[in-house]
């Protein structure tokens, strides 16, 4: 940090304005329930300002946010002082840090000493204390040293219990537990459905609304909010009036106490060896963290021995002995460049940001999406404005808003364009429909996505065609729809630059597997408006064959289960077009199948094609997978189940047949399924499941 940055003086002013800033930023969030920047953006000032502090100790001064726990306490609780301060951790956002982290802890206690790696919730911290096992009260964490009196809302959390569980012995006379608030992802979109049908703004995410939950000043309304909690900690005990005598000596122990006694403990935890495996933890879930029902935004690694805690000690606001490894950003702000309109398969006009890059959710992002006009209006996003973006994991890159009370003038609101940026006819907004379409159906914009739509993996699953690639082939008038993919030799691509003989060659094996996808596949990949995958497997069971459907009434559609009118009238209208037709009958010309195996309607029977394969061995059955499954894609493994007649949901109930479970599942995954009693099948039986359609006996 000393060898670059302001020079002299400014090195005091811009210390100044990061203490302002952070501050302020500290107070919107833990006070507020509402903050104006994204974490990431927040950890950048709070580094930046220790590292000017570091270099420049002569500019450190009391009270600075650095040393700080937490922000200001609200007027409406209570204030409760901590017997026993709650501190908060010290970052690591790499591993580098991590090691350098156990490189410190090895100089103290012996490198051999087991670590504890938790999940880091995204939530807020909490104080419970029982006395002699009685629930009694309930405080934030606050400024580390004082917080808000919140017993009668955390009494309607349903997880929290009254009394402790008597499985553990005597209770402590004295007992503060410590733990994290935090809402369900499920609770979340539901609280947030309410607040549109209401006409009010929706939260943010889960967190903020956790924390505004749990600060409402009636106790009804958070009991209406379906908060959670995760214990992961003791903060002080008293056993026979005194402070020793505590039954165990490790981190885990305590955890596995609390557990005991009936409180929530987050499962997925583990006791690791060294900087290696708690690397792997790490790692392990910030690849899963979406397959859990929580938001989680790191791991929080701890010395596991009580005593070793001891010896290390904490600094002003946080442990030694712990430290918290923060995932990639899943939000960061950049600015605003422009805003431009692109055109889909089906000629939905889709507005979309264009960013200064910057890097989110584990990669650099340039362009994100903006849904539609009345997203924009309702976000009031701008060019030229400095916006929040968010990535979670696969999931495609969205603007969230922009960043409130950056001052400065904006520009202008942005207005939807009436004119097609692909073939220049109109943009017409359907009524009573938030979409905007170019209705030009020769449009070219629409022709690239459609066949980049048909080859996609969901579809007809052709390996090396990509948008680029039909894009280059609809330029060079080598491609005019699907059909023509099925004519493609090698002299295609004469003269076509990112077409060696190799690619070529492989190319076409790939169009040339196509033929034999089932049919749902192929309606998939016609693209009907309406008709998504649940549709297209429903009408290819139902029907049978291409030519039952194409020639089915609208009525008799719409009565098959997953269809309904709205689909069965889309359906309809896509065969009424001469040219829509002429391209299913040139398909079929090329030998591109057009039944669909195991199907028994639309023939007066079996369906062409049926084996013993694909008989309905599982209808009615819910089968989850997690894991990776030998030969299988998750794609292929969840058809597989579905044209057997089973479902595939991504998550276990009450309801699941099975669980098949590959390399590396998720954990949570298999823990509910073994408390609901649902059977476990090895992945390599999978097969065995689908042939069969009976749980494989163990062995």
């Amino acid at each position: 940090m000393s060898g670059a940055g302001p020079p002299g003086d400014e090195w005091a002013a811009r210390a100044a304005e990061l203490r302002a800033s952070v501050d302020y930023h500290n107070d919107r969030y833990h006070r507020l329930d509402d903050p104006e920047i994204p974490d990431a953006e927040y950890d950048v000032l709070v580094r930046e300002l220790r590292a000017i502090e570091a270099d420049h100790p002569e500019l450190a001064v009391p009270g600075s946010p650095t040393g700080v726990v937490g922000a200001t306490l609200s007027t409406q609780f209570t204030p409760v002082r901590h017997r026993v301060p709650m501190m908060s951790l010290d970052n690591a956002f790499s591993a580098e840090e991590l090691e350098a982290w156990a490189g410190r802890l090895a100089k103290q206690i012996p490198p051999s000493a087991a670590l504890v790696c938790e999940l880091k919730i995204d939530g807020l911290a909490l104080s419970i204390t029982y006395l002699d096992g009685r629930f009694e009260r309930a405080v934030t964490r606050g400024d580390g040293r004082t917080g808000e009196d919140v017993t009668a809302n955390v009494a309607t959390i349903a997880a929290i219990p009254d009394r402790l569980d008597s499985a553990v012995g005597p209770a402590p006379a004295v007992l503060e537990v410590r733990g994290e608030v935090y809402m369900p992802i499920a609770a979340f979109e539901e609280l947030n459905r309410r607040q549109l049908d209401a006409g009010e703004k929706p939260f943010v995410n889960p967190r903020n609304s956790a924390a505004g939950s749990l600060r409402q000043k009636d106790p009804s309304v958070t009991a209406h909010r379906a908060l959670s909690f995760w214990a992961y900690q003791i903060g002080e005990w008293h056993v026979e009036g005194g402070p020793e005598g505590w039954p165990t000596t490790s981190h885990e122990g305590t955890l596995a106490w609390l557990e005991q006694a009936g409180l929530p403990v987050s499962p997925e935890r583990r006791v690791v060896s060294g900087f290696e495996e708690a690397l792997t933890f790490c790692r392990h879930w910030e690849a899963r963290r979406h397959d859990l029902g929580y938001e989680i935004d790191g791991v929080v690694i701890k010395v596991d021995d009580l005593t070793l805690q001891g010896v290390l000690g904490a600094t002003a606001r946080a442990p030694r002995w712990a430290i918290a490894y923060k995932f990639p950003p899943e939000e960061r702000t950049t600015r605003l460049a422009a805003i431009e309109v692109s055109i889909g398969r089906t000629g939905k006009a889709t507005p979309f940001a264009v960013l200064e890059p910057v890097f989110v959710g584990g990669s650099t992002v340039s362009l994100a999406t903006l849904h539609n006009a009345d997203q924009v209006q309702a976000k009031d996003v701008r060019p030229g404005d400095t916006v929040i973006v968010r990535k979670a994991g696969d999931v495609i890159p969205e603007v969230v808003g922009p960043v409130r009370g950056g001052g400065g003038r904006r520009g202008a609101p942005w207005t939807f364009p009436t004119v097609c940026p692909s073939c220049h006819g109109p943009l017409v907004r359907l009524e009573g429909e938030s979409d905007t379409f170019c209705t030009n159906l020769d449009c070219p914009g629409q022709r690239v996505q459609r066949i980049a739509h048909f080859a996609s993996r969901s579809a007809m699953d052709i390996d090396g065609l990509g948008e680029q690639r039909v894009e280059l082939l609809v330029r060079h008038r080598r491609l005019a729809d699907v059909s023509d993919l099925y004519r493609f030799d090698a002299a295609t691509f004469d003269g076509l630059e990112g077409f060696a003989a190799l690619s070529v060659a492989n190319l076409l094996a790939a169009i040339d597997a196509s033929r034999q996808r089932p049919l749902h596949r192929l309606l998939i990949g016609l693209g009907i408006r309406h008709l998504g995958q649940v549709g297209s497997l429903a009408l290819a069971r139902a029907r049978g064959t291409m030519d039952a459907i194409a020639s089915a009434a609208e009525v008799d559609l719409a009565v098959v289960d997953g269809v309904g009118p709205v689909i069965a009238a889309s359906v309809v209208a896509w065969f009424a077009s001469e040219v829509n037709r002429g391209v299913v009958d040139r398909l079929g010309a090329a030998g591109v199948s057009m039944v669909e195996p195991g199907a028994g309607g639309g023939t007066g029977g079996e369906a062409a094609g049926t084996g013993p394969d694909h008989q309905q061995r599982l209808t009615g059955r819910s089968v989850v997978v997690t894991g990776t499954l030998e030969g299988y894609s998750r794609e292929a493994a969840e058809e597989a189940i579905r044209v057997r007649g089973g479902t595939s949901p991504g998550s276990v109930s009450g309801k699941t047949w099975a669980l098949v479970v590959g390399d590396a599942p998720g954990a949570s995954k298999v823990r509910k399924a073994e408390q609901l009693g649902v059977p476990i099948v090895e992945g390599a039986r999978f097969d065995e499941l689908l042939e069969r359609g009976e749980i494989p006996e163990a062995g």
